[in-house]
């Protein structure tokens, strides 16, 4: 015997608006950064929060744009920075210097050392190659044997000198 296949009925018992609402409510957004992510009190609003570490939640009213007829009596007021090690952290995670991440293709490596280990320099040739399957123009393989050189310097020379040694 199989199975049974029974009609999907509708749940007049669940308010569905509600349901959504809870949802919303419980999934707070990921804090990708790590020190506030720590110091984050979900006991607390965000501007409490954002308060306790010394951060602004609206830039205007911290630095407020001054206006020539408005007297300016919310500007001297500032609250306590109960949590100083976040800025500490966030500052040394700031100075830290970024590495670049953009590298190359396995295939453009494979590509340009097949070219440099044939032709050495002769971008012309490199042109009339069978494995230019793009065809390339001599300026474009050009540019690509330098982007090569600027990240495997080493490597590039090391091509070079066992194209002219043979």
């Amino acid at each position: 015997m199989g199975k049974v296949k029974r009609k999907n009925t509708f749940q007049y018992n669940v308010n569905r608006k509600n349901l959504k609402r809870k949802l919303k409510k419980k999934s707070a957004p990921r804090i990708d950064c790590e020190q506030i992510r720590h110091a984050w009190d979900d006991s607390r609003s965000v501007g409490t929060n954002l308060a306790e570490m010394g951060l602004a939640g609206d830039p205007n009213k911290v630095i407020p744009i001054k206006k020539t007829q408005v007297k300016d009596t919310d500007v001297g007021q500032s609250k306590p920075i109960h949590k100083p090690y976040v800025i500490a952290g966030l500052e040394a995670a700031a100075s830290v210097p970024s590495k670049k991440t953009m590298g190359i293709s396995s295939d453009m490596v494979y590509y340009v050392r097949h070219m440099v280990e044939n032709y050495g320099e002769d971008y012309k040739a490199m042109a009339r190659d069978e494995k230019n399957y793009y065809q390339d123009t001599p300026k474009q393989i050009k540019r690509k044997v330098n982007l090569y050189k600027q990240h495997h310097l080493k490597d590039y020379e090391a091509l070079l000198s066992s194209v002219k040694k043979a």
